[in-house]
């Protein structure tokens, strides 16, 4: 039994435990190759032109692997924590892949809860039938998967850098090479390092959502608010870069929100779709590293250590 893993949205997070557990049960894993222009091309064709880029680059991973295994599992990712729920496309992703895509095989589309045990058993136990019964069998593949993703680690921590800055934005917009032109890569020549939340205090941001007349109601904004707040509020990072979908309904109440409680700090809003151009991101990504440049330099003029201020900090 073939079972296709589209690799798209949150597979850079959960790989570990999704492709253990279903090697555990015994299946041949078909796994699409990483971004590129033909998958792109293939999701703009196939899905909805209402969709945001990373949902379209999904489309094309799936459409990649329809003639390519038995079974094609689409996760329908609901809730990671308790009281909070993903993205809605996520909600309804297998139902808008299915009915954009013909010829598709059998799909494996079972709401993933993670909020408990018992509810990754149910899980578990649907999602294992197409390829075997065996309870005992689907509990052991279980609980495999879940150590395998407790010991992954993912996220950018730079060190060494004059200048650093939070690189902010949902999982899928930055650790997607070519959704983002290597936006990392970018800012590294640059001379500019980056950290993602992955690295953040957990308190300090804990703290940042706390303040917030309500808690957020998606993970990405409580996550991604937190992450932004702490590390500029405390000056742990000399700017912020945020990658955003066009057309993604969270994000535009997250910018707004973070712009809000940073006030002037600097911060570069990247929108990106399929019509983006490298070379407008260049200019941009350019132009903002030689602003903190320029900022950063000013400091240390003004500094009796004659050094950046904001070089010594770190929020770990």
């Amino acid at each position: 039994m073939k079972v296709g893993i589209p690799r798209g949205l949150l597979y850079d997070q959960f790989h570990p435990f999704f492709t253990r557990f279903f090697t555990e049960l015994g299946a041949e894993l078909v796994i699409s190759p990483q971004t590129n222009k033909s998958i792109l091309d293939a999701g703009v064709q196939y899905c909805v032109d209402e969709a945001c880029l990373p949902v379209k680059v999904f489309h094309g991973h799936v459409c990649h692997l329809r003639d390519r295994c038995d079974l094609v599992f689409i996760p329908r990712i609901m809730q990671l924590y308790k009281g909070e729920y993903i993205c809605p496309k996520f909600c309804g992703l297998p139902e808008m892949v299915t009915n954009s895509i013909p010829g598709l095989p059998e799909v494996i589309s079972h709401p993933v809860y993670a909020t408990t045990m018992a509810r990754l058993r149910q899980w578990a136990m649907a999602s294992a039938c197409p390829i075997t019964r065996d309870r005992r069998r689907v509990k052991s593949a279980l609980e495999a998967a879940v150590d395998e993703q407790s010991r992954f680690r993912t996220g950018y921590h730079d060190q060494g850098y004059p200048i650093k800055v939070a690189l902010a934005g949902h999982p899928y917009n930055l650790y997607d090479t070519f959704i983002n032109m290597n936006i990392k890569k970018k800012l590294n020549n640059l001379g500019v390092g980056v950290i993602t939340e992955e690295f953040a205090g957990g308190e300090d941001t804990a703290q940042e959502v706390r303040a917030l007349f309500k808690k957020p109601f998606w993970t990405f904004a409580r996550k991604t608010y937190g992450f932004i707040a702490a590390l500029a509020s405390k000056k742990h990072v000399q700017g912020v870069v945020y990658i955003s979908s066009f057309a993604c309904g969270i994000d535009s109440v997250i910018i707004e929100l973070v712009r809000d409680r940073i006030k002037d700090f600097p911060m570069l809003v990247l929108k990106i779709d399929e019509h983006t151009g490298e070379a407008g991101v260049d200019t941009r990504v350019e132009a903002f590293a030689d602003m903190l440049e320029r900022s950063c330099k000013h400091e240390s003029d003004h500094s009796p250590y004659g050094q950046c201020l904001y070089s010594c900090k770190s929020p770990v």
